[in-house]
């Protein structure tokens, strides 16, 4: 089939400055909890998070939210990894979250830093044993040989590690503080309802307006 004649019309709900949390972390908690709900959406909590790099290239990935309140939104990774150098250089994100069995996304803009020690340690001691090797098995976004040289890095990883599995120093978690939040409900004939949520200058205050699809 021609991808140029794709096309979904997205009649399922609506949404307007009205019906929205004057709060955006409140409303985003809503959608997440009817995503949460909703048969069919895998990983309800995959982001896609872009950055740029030194060179002004700007590069995405899918993640999984880890965590979220007034403070930001977090994620954990290698610092060492592409985006933790991207990070590095340009210290703001773009996180987005796509529903599609809801017709709805969410985009999320901000600063972003690194977790203290001790709230990166709390989380990578609640993650399985595999996963707390393969953080010290893989130097991501370098370049390997083949499968096989992974499955030995692991290997030499669990012999390294035969008890308990501590966090590498070069792993951890990110923090992006939202400056701005939109919120997209698909609707017919691609009229779709956009409502955002900017700081006002100066305040802890959210200004809410309608964007044109």
């Amino acid at each position: 089939m021609d991808v140029r004649d794709l096309r979904v019309s997205y009649e399922k709900a609506s949404l307007d400055v009205e019906d929205v949390a004057a709060n955006p972390v409140d409303q985003f908690r809503l959608w997440l909890d009817a995503a949460l709900g909703t048969e069919g959406i895998v990983e309800p909590n995959a982001m896609s998070v872009a950055t740029v790099g030194i060179d002004g290239q700007p590069s995405s990935r899918v993640v999984l939210l880890r965590g979220y309140d007034e403070r930001g939104f977090t994620f954990f990774t290698n610092y060492e990894s592409l985006k933790g150098h991207e990070i590095g250089y340009t210290p703001r994100a773009a996180l987005l979250f796509w529903w599609g069995a809801l017709e709805r996304q969410i985009r999320i803009e901000g600063p972003i830093g690194r977790l203290s020690a001790d709230e990166s340690d709390e989380y990578f001691a609640k993650r399985p044993r595999g996963h707390r090797l393969s953080a010290w098995a893989s130097h991501q976004s370098a370049v390997v040989a083949n499968r096989a040289e992974l499955e030995a890095q692991m290997a030499e990883a669990d012999a390294r590690f035969p008890g308990d599995v501590p966090r590498p120093p070069h792993w951890g978690g990110f923090r992006v503080n939202p400056q701005r939040f939109e919120f997209w409900q698909g609707r017919r004939n691609r009229v779709h309802d956009r409502i955002v949520y900017r700081r006002a200058i100066g305040t802890a205050a959210w200004k809410i307006e309608r964007l044109a699809p």
